[in-house]
């Protein structure tokens, strides 16, 4: 049954113009999921990353960082709606600070490098068919953006989801969009490939790629980081942070016994049994934050010599077609996670950087501390912490989770957290305007909708 499933999935995915080489990297997943892979890593394969290198230990000369950020491309993966926050569009078109989106944000931090090096820094979006118009048409009315003889963005590849019972392609005729899942960050290097944004980088002179998330506006373009990656000679590199009990989800490297070769372990690759490993942040005492590096030029003869399949680890997702009908049928996402080609090249590395370069939206609770007084617009356009430590926000989900209840329950923006440690919210509170924060502070439910008077101040 399954040939067949493959038979018909490829069928589907031609039929719909997805590109051969995308078709080709489904398929190899595919021969893995048929074989019973699950993605899996198992916690005594692995050894802890214990002493990567430090970026504030390393000396990187002015004129290296020079030179290497001139030849840097700025890659922003752009894919993601938002669904998790009750969103229907591009992610990064929600305002952050000031009425400014991320995009608008990662554009204006883009600028202001040009302008204090003199590099070009291409700035491409990976789209995807959902954000592609809306981002271009945010993206194009910034004045200059887009750099002579390279694209604004390509399209990141789709593929089927697959049936549990039987692999086959699944039928949802309620909504065919939902027979269709993207492949996982991973798929960039495909997509990078096949669109010929590669060539034409490469065209143009350029040797390296900065690539992050485009809800993650601590990436900003930096010199010293390029002119370290360049002097490393490595093909590869990947940014980390110090993990606190607050990081403990997140994917981390370690180094695998087998061949001593760095390997990304993300969360859908480790067994429940194992999931105390997984989080213990004194074990595995680094995170991954999703910054990645790339010689372009290693890149694309990785990718040329294996036909575009560079056997990155499955990760085998089991959902439902209609996410929101626990009762649809189940199916399997094949998906692979960008930052898991650390272990396709030989001599790839890491580096820990400062936690100024991870500041990700994820929910609204993220989102109220970046919008509040907490962060401050630096001058190269990044959001940096203004206190000593980030206060912790943690939002009732029944009332914030959805852009549209979290806006209308703060009317009038942020309360001041500068002086907050945490904030805690049960039930259902609407803030009023000049409201501050001091210390652990907690709202209970009061079992009825409630109201935070312009002015007051909440404190622990």
């Amino acid at each position: 049954m399954s040939a067949t499933g493959l038979s018909q999935a490829q069928d589907k995915m031609r039929a719909a113009g997805v590109d051969q080489a995308a078709i080709d990297v489904f398929s190899h997943y595919y021969g893995e999921l048929e074989a019973g892979a699950t993605g899996l890593i198992r916690e005594d394969t692995i050894e802890p990353l214990l002493e990567p290198d430090r970026l504030d230990a390393v000396d990187v000369d002015d004129e290296a960082r020079r030179e290497a950020l001139a030849k840097t491309a700025i890659i922003k993966l752009n894919g993601g709606l938002g669904t998790s926050m009750g969103m229907d569009r591009a992610k990064s078109l929600l305002p952050v600070r000031d009425g400014k989106s991320f995009l608008d944000l990662i554009a204006s931090q883009v600028r202001l490098a040009r302008q204090a090096t003199g590099a070009r820094l291409p700035l491409v979006l990976m789209n995807s068919f959902r954000t592609q118009s809306d981002s271009l048409r945010s993206l194009g009315a910034t004045p200059g953006i887009q750099v002579d003889g390279l694209p604004l963005d390509f399209l990141q590849n789709r593929e089927p989801k697959l049936r549990v019972d039987d692999l086959t392609p699944v039928d949802w005729p309620a909504d065919p969009s939902l027979e269709w899942c993207p492949p996982g960050h991973g798929d960039i290097y495909t997509a990078l490939l096949s669109s010929g944004v590669l060539e034409k980088l490469l065209d143009e002179g350029f040797r390296y790629a900065s690539a992050s998330n485009s809800d993650n506006l601590g990436a900003v373009p930096n010199a010293r980081i390029a002119g370290w990656f360049a002097q490393s000679g490595a093909p590869y590199a990947a940014e980390l942070c110090r993990r606190t009990a607050a990081d403990r989800k997140g994917g981390h490297l370690a180094i695998r016994k087998a061949d001593g070769q760095l390997i990304l372990r993300d969360t859908a690759q480790t067994a429940p049994e194992e999931m105390d490993f997984f989080t213990d942040e004194h074990r595995h005492p680094f995170f991954h934050t999703n910054n990645l590096w790339w010689d372009l030029e290693a890149l694309h003869q990785a990718l040329t010599e294996r036909g575009a399949v560079l056997g990155l680890p499955l990760i085998r997702n089991r959902k439902t077609v209609d996410p929101t009908d626990p009762t649809s049928p189940e199916v399997y996402q094949v998906e692979s996670a960008m930052g898991a080609a650390i272990e396709v090249f030989d001599g790839a590395t890491a580096i820990v950087v400062g936690r100024d370069r991870f500041l990700p939206v994820k929910t609204t609770n993220d989102l109220l501390t970046l919008r509040s007084d907490a962060y401050r617009l630096a001058d190269d356009g990044a959001l940096r912490l203004d206190v000593d430590a980030a206060p912790l926000v943690d939002l009732d989900p029944a009332y914030f989770k959805t852009m549209e209840a979290f806006d209308a329950r703060f009317p009038h923006g942020a309360p001041s957290l500068r002086e907050a440690t945490s904030l805690t919210v049960r039930g259902d509170w609407t803030f009023g305007a000049d409201v501050v924060v001091r210390g652990a502070a907690t709202l209970d439910d009061a079992g009825e909708p409630s109201h935070v008077a312009d002015g007051t101040v909440l404190e622990g």
